[in-house]
């Protein structure tokens, strides 16, 4: 199932809070060239190129959806220093050693951790940084719920019942001490207010549930989606205001090579 940009982005705010703290630990340092490691929509060319202006910044990113409304809002007449390119961050190869390597939100998709990150860090000009937030709540409701559904019905055994993960803060802390320069690791839990009809569930259905429903036959989905929403109206009540809170709780890295 392809990414759903609309879907994906009417939590725009509260989704952008955590890439913005990401960039406030940044070190302050020089920059020519910057990649922004799964994109998406490109919500942080603006942030990235007022703080480093004379820097060249590449979009990377897998889904055509995100990049041609990147490619929309940033049109190359008015961002002549950005550019865009699909690939799988897996595959992905700078075409030559970056300053900065930012990625928020993105690499939690993929495996393997212990590998990608010490390579990310090694891709990076010398005096390089790595700047990576990954949520961090699969250990929460909304994601124990998603694992229970999928455990039910005729999908089980067949579709993926979550994205790929992280690994724990200390982890991350050991994998990269041998190849930085520095390493700090901090962990923030946002209370977010959602509003809407069945909040929680659509904020799921914009990013974590998008494999899953992917993989679900046409008449499996909305059985799927129903357990889903009552579950998880059930562990996320409204408030009297009919608003949901929903703690979420984000891992930053940032690594200098």
């Amino acid at each position: 199932m392809a990414w759903d940009p609309k879907l994906y982005g009417r939590f725009a705010a509260p989704r952008l809070r955590p890439a913005l703290d990401l960039l406030t630990g940044v070190p302050d340092m020089p920059a020519g060239r910057i990649v922004d490691l799964g994109c998406g929509s490109g919500v942080l060319m603006g942030p990235l190129t007022s703080r480093w202006p004379d820097a060249t910044v590449t979009g990377v990113d897998s889904s055509d959806e995100m990049l041609a409304l990147a490619r929309k809002d940033h049109p190359a007449a008015d961002w002549p220093q950005v550019d865009w390119v699909n690939a799988d961050i897996v595959t992905w190869q700078p075409a030559a050693p970056p300053d900065l390597i930012v990625s928020n939100a993105a690499l939690h998709w993929v495996s393997d951790h212990e590998l990608l990150f010490p390579r990310l860090l090694d891709g990076l000009a010398e005096g390089g940084v790595l700047a990576v937030q990954v949520p961090g709540n699969f250990d929460q409701p909304s994601h124990r719920i998603i694992r229970d559904v999928t455990d039910q019905g005729p999908w089980r055994g067949r579709v993926p019942a979550r994205p790929a993960g992280i690994l724990e803060p200390r982890a991350y802390s050991d994998l990269l001490a041998d190849k930085a320069t520095s390493v700090e690791i901090w962990e923030t839990v946002y209370h977010h207010v959602l509003t809407g009809q069945d909040p929680v569930f659509e904020w799921l259905r914009g990013s974590a549930l998008r494999p899953i429903l992917a993989a679900l036959n046409e008449g499996e989905i909305e059985p799927f989606e129903a357990l889903c929403r009552n579950a998880l109206a059930q562990a996320y009540p409204p408030r009297p205001d009919g608003s949901v809170a929903f703690p979420f709780r984000r891992v930053f890295i940032v690594a200098r090579r």
